[in-house]
């Protein structure tokens, strides 16, 4: 994944934002709406488009493009930003490959220990008990 390439593909958008702010929410446009083609993006390699798709499938357009959007901060710039950070954020999770589990099992001498410990348990709580008249 190259980043700085992949800046260069982001198309933005400023839209109004709803939420609080009074009249200044109503004339400015501080919303910042990103767009980002996986599929024809050069700053991935097919293995990762491959994956990001897979990964992604619910959150792409039809047309393979992700969409996110900031209205966090009063500030366009800021928002743009933000909004950076959390698709570098998606896409770095999406691709991260997590390592298979690989089933182990305790040794001998550990399941010899444990059970040496469960007997020695029960031998003293059998040894508290009133005897039997």
């Amino acid at each position: 994944m190259n980043t700085s390439v992949i800046i260069k593909e982001l198309k933005f958008k400023a839209v109004r934002s709803s939420g609080a702010g009074g009249q200044h929410v109503n004339k400015v446009s501080s919303k910042v709406e990103l767009s980002f083609d996986v599929n024809t993006s050069e700053g991935l390699t097919d293995d990762e488009k491959l994956l990001l798709t897979q990964k992604l499938s619910s959150r792409l357009t039809k047309s393979g493009v992700l969409i996110l959007q900031c209205g966090d901060s009063r500030s366009q710039h800021r928002n743009k930003e933000l909004v950076i950070k959390r698709l570098f954020d998606v896409l770095k999770a999406n691709l991260h490959i997590h390592k298979v589990r690989k089933p182990s099992k305790p040794s001998k001498a550990a399941v010899k220990k444990r059970l040496e410990s469960k007997k020695r348990q029960s031998l003293k709580k059998t040894n508290r008990r009133s005897p039997l008249l």
